[in-house]
């Protein structure tokens, strides 16, 4: 059944304050059964109305801001080494909120994690022992879902946290299942003992660890898709290894940003066909090791691939400011 011409009227009116030309726009109203005539008169009418004339001086407004974000891109890419991400030794506290949170530029830290317990302890075994009859909440049936990030709150599931691992540790590769930081209330209680095998990261973090983190798990084969946080985030890697991609907040305009924090990218298979702007994105892409804490600046799209059994701790308390949700308000559709 054909949009009805409310829907059509949207449509003409959105192409033109993305700037295409008007005979185009017209041609694809023919190929869907409006006449010559009506399709003239259709975009006739909303180049005439004040209203699209006054969103055009918007779309300008924007696409000069847009402007300004290549330049950055551009600048980026002038830097030597552009394309990978930096791996540093136990940078000092200024080094770090200098060079990299304060300049947006990931990192990878290594050495930082040598004291953690957990980097020893935790095993699956070992989880079984410590907290296997505590009730967890994971996120479940992903895999019958394309979009199953953004639909997290309907793939939660309660569970005893032995049976989750027994999922893990017996599903070989899959994206069905995943305890992530959108289960992270419930789990921080549940999995209370485990945090006294993480050592604070007092360099760079505050006191407030203990409700500021978050305990990933999941199989082979996790996958979460290109989004960007409203925060600076550290990544600890304890268990397994992750492939983590990123793409420069510069970029957004690349990567087809939809709705709220996502993008319709497939990481693990870009479709330039569909998605032809993504050519000009600069991805950035690394493997996590265990014990390796990964620096994810605030607007950074990333995609996260799990390449074995993984445990990951995320971390937002940084030491400075990082409310950067205040003023953040486009969570509809864009």
């Amino acid at each position: 059944m054909a949009p009805p011409l409310e829907q059509w009227r949207r449509w003409i009116a959105e192409n033109l304050l993305l700037g295409n030309p008007p005979e185009a726009i017209r041609a694809v109203l023919v190929k869907n059964a409006f006449s010559e005539a009506d399709a003239a008169r259709e975009v006739n009418a909303a180049l005439e109305s004040p209203y699209v004339q006054g969103g055009s001086r918007i779309a300008n407004r924007l696409r000069k801001r847009e402007w300004t974000l290549t330049v950055y891109g551009r600048l980026a890419r002038m830097r030597a080494g552009s394309g990978a991400i930096e791996r540093r030794e136990r940078p000092s506290r200024d080094e770090f909120f200098e060079e990299y949170y304060a300049q947006n530029r990931p990192v990878i830290i290594t050495g930082m994690l040598k004291s953690w317990p957990a980097l020893e302890k935790w095993s699956l075994d070992y989880f079984r022992e410590r907290c296997g009859d505590r009730e967890v909440e994971v996120q479940s049936g992903r895999e019958s879902d394309e979009n199953y990030e953004i639909n997290g709150p309907q793939h939660k599931r309660v569970m005893r946290f032995r049976e989750y691992l027994d999922l893990v540790e017996t599903a070989g590769k899959s994206n069905d299942f995943y305890m992530t930081a959108n289960n992270g209330s419930r789990n921080q209680d549940a999995l209370d003992v485990l945090w006294s095998d993480i050592d604070p990261i007092d360099e760079y973090l505050d006191g407030n660890t203990r409700d500021k983190s978050f305990f990933w798990l999941g199989p082979a084969g996790t996958k979460t898709p290109y989004h960007h946080d409203l925060t600076n985030n550290f990544m600890a890697q304890v268990i397994g290894r992750k492939r983590v991609k990123l793409v420069p907040m510069h970029d957004t305009s690349y990567i087809y940003n939809n709705v709220h924090c996502y993008s319709e990218v497939d990481a693990s298979a870009v479709d330039h066909a569909r998605f032809p702007k993504m050519r000009n994105a600069q991805v950035h892409e690394c493997v996590l090791e265990p014990g390796e804490l990964l620096f994810i600046p605030i607007g950074w799209w990333h995609y996260v691939e799990g390449l074995d059994v993984t445990t990951t701790m995320s971390f937002t308390n940084f030491r400075v400011y990082n409310d950067f949700a205040e003023n953040y308000t486009t969570y509809q559709h864009l």
